[in-house]
């Protein structure tokens, strides 16, 4: 399953630089939130080869509605998370496939294929980068963090749009970065080149895989109150272990999705 995994996410990647920096048809889903023909297109190349492996399986995806039969094994599927970035030919986007079996996410690939770093992990086996593996940083303190984190499609309208959080992490921490892509962001927290990462309001094909890696990273994930984490709900904290508690004592001060 991993290997069909990861040729999905290649064979995806491949279709997503082929028109990376061309002229593109844009749709809007939402006042800020893009879908282009490529999206669909990244998604044909992944569902066409799980389907033609595992053809029992159920597959979600951000693109597509697909029938779901009840089977124990459930493909998740982002085929261009940081569709924005990549419609204005901002290089940081990701292909992101997870296999959830009976609830429980056991695969997770990120790859980007402008950088050519395939992530990836298997439960209980580690996290990997290409084919090294890699583990969170060490760092320990708050104020000595770099973060990462996103922002809601809904902010222009939702009075609960992680502004306030960004401004008090802004504060605590030694830098934040608003990158534009989840499932990188949590994938950079597993190889140490980010500390921590919040948002709200996500989709389980922005998280599934990336949280995955960061917890057989050796990282911690949970919601904003440092509660068991869900692929389905609206809260996403993830660190080094080391600052979770102090990101955890920074988001209570701020507003929270309902």
């Amino acid at each position: 399953m991993k290997d069909i995994a990861i040729e999905a996410a290649l064979s995806a990647g491949k279709v997503l630089m082929q028109r990376f920096g061309t002229a593109l048809t844009v749709e809007h889903k939402g006042d800020v939130d893009l879908v282009t023909e490529v999206d669909r297109a990244s998604e044909d190349v992944i569902v066409s080869i799980l389907r033609g492996t595992f053809p029992r399986h159920d597959i979600l995806a951000e693109e597509g509605q697909y029938v779901d039969s009840g089977s124990r094994y459930r493909w998740i599927v982002d085929p261009l998370d940081g569709t924005t970035n990549y419609a204005h030919g901002f290089p940081w986007f990701a292909v992101s496939i997870a296999l959830e079996v009976e609830n429980e996410v056991t695969l997770g690939v990120v790859y980007n294929p402008f950088s050519r770093e395939l992530f990836w992990a298997e439960k209980g086996k580690g996290a990997f980068l290409n084919d090294v593996q890699i583990s969170v940083s060490r760092t320990g303190r708050l104020g000595d963090s770099l973060l990462a984190t996103g922002f809601p499609y809904d902010r222009k309208k939702s009075a609960v749009n992680n502004y306030d959080h960004f401004v008090h992490f802004q504060q605590a921490a030694q830098a934040c970065r608003r990158p534009g892509s989840a499932s990188l962001d949590l994938a950079y927290v597993g190889a140490g080149r980010l500390d921590g990462y919040w948002e709200m309001k996500l989709k389980p094909w922005d998280v599934a895989a990336g949280q995955l890696i960061v917890s057989e990273a050796g990282g911690r994930i949970s919601d904003f109150d440092g509660d068991l984490f869900d692929i389905y709900g609206v809260e996403c904290l993830a660190s080094n272990g080391r600052i979770h508690q102090e990101m955890i004592e920074v988001l209570k001060a701020g507003k929270r999705p309902e």
